[in-house]
């Protein structure tokens, strides 16, 4: 059984009479009378993150992790919650003045602060994040229109490289090996250009399982399909690089996740309006496919336009 078969067949009946919790097709709870906009994320070690040697890192990758659920959304941070799970191991005094510095820088950057939280012992270490702000609208799943354009912010695939780096799965160069490792711990996040997210996307969700599982998780409870363009999904130029020297195939690290990009479909005649909304941020957008007739089926296509199967869609917890 996988996570959204319990959701679906078992835990959607408790939440069946209050409307905020979208039915738990959403990455958030969201009270529209209170204004209020909620997401709760955990990561395990081994499953999340590699291990715990680096504390200041992974704290700044689960912040920024779970803050991303709110502003796929539209919404602005504006708290968080942090319940971790440990032992005299993970929480050495060392390792906690690092944690608190992470913390304190990710709180400044990103204009968040601590609300409170939990500390409980265990053999296994694992943080819960809860992440709250205020807003009058989101920007909801399964709102995709016919003959959408779908875009995608920044760039995919560099977080796979680099979790693949930190478990020595591939060799490279110290330069670049930094490079790949700074993209897995530090993800992108684009809080300015997802302020305006409301005057253009029908629909938006984060990349956190991966492009094509997230996709499909967008516009799964409409009938509808879509159309991608290998060519047209963003990389960046050091990820070419090691195309280049057979170190890996693009096709490989376009749908693994932990991107946190922002994924959004929007009508044709917004295209203007992005481009000129993202340059003026300096935020980089692709227009990557179409939401099609669910008369055709979903494909994904290469340069030549001919259908391909990527060798994932992305994460999905099985049980």
């Amino acid at each position: 059984m996988n996570e959204f078969k319990i959701i679906n067949n078992y835990l959607k009946k408790l939440a069946i009479h209050n409307n905020s919790s979208l039915n738990l097709n959403d990455d958030v709870f969201f009270d529209r009378s209170k204004k209020i906009v909620v997401s709760v994320d955990t990561y395990i070690e081994g499953s999340h993150f590699v291990d715990f040697k680096k504390p200041e890192l992974v704290m700044k990758k689960i912040i920024r992790s779970s803050i991303s659920d709110l502003i796929c959304k539209g919404v602005t941070p504006k708290y968080y919650f942090i319940a971790g799970a440990g032992n005299r191991y993970s929480f050495t005094q060392s390792n906690l003045k690092k944690i608190l510095k992470s913390l304190s820088q990710e709180q400044k950057k990103y204009k968040i602060f601590l609300g409170g939280g939990d500390t409980v012992y265990s053999k296994k270490l694992s943080f819960t994040i809860t992440t709250l702000g205020y807003s009058n609208k989101i920007i909801s799943r399964n709102n995709a229109k016919l003959y959408d354009d779908i875009y995608v912010t920044g760039n995919l695939g560099d977080s796979f490289i680099g979790l693949h780096i930190l478990k020595k799965k591939i060799k490279v160069k110290n330069e670049i090996k930094k490079y790949f490792e700074n993209k897995y711990y530090h993800p992108s996040l684009h809080l300015k250009f997802s302020k305006k997210l409301n005057t253009f996307a029908n629909t938006s969700i984060d990349i956190s399982d991966g492009l094509i599982t997230d996709l499909e998780k967008l516009i799964n409870k409409q009938n509808l399909s879509y159309k991608l363009f290998v060519d047209k999904i963003p990389i960046s130029s050091q990820l070419k690089k090691l195309i280049s020297l057979k170190k890996t195939k693009k096709k490989f690290c376009l749908s693994n996740g932990d991107d946190y990009q922002i994924l959004f479909t929007a009508k044709p005649s917004k295209e203007r309006i992005i481009i000129n909304i993202a340059k003026s941020l300096g935020v980089k957008i692709s227009k990557i496919g179409k939401i099609c007739s669910p008369l055709t089926k979903s494909e994904i296509l290469d340069q030549k336009g001919v259908k391909i199967k990527l060798k994932t869609k992305g994460y999905i917890h099985k049980f």
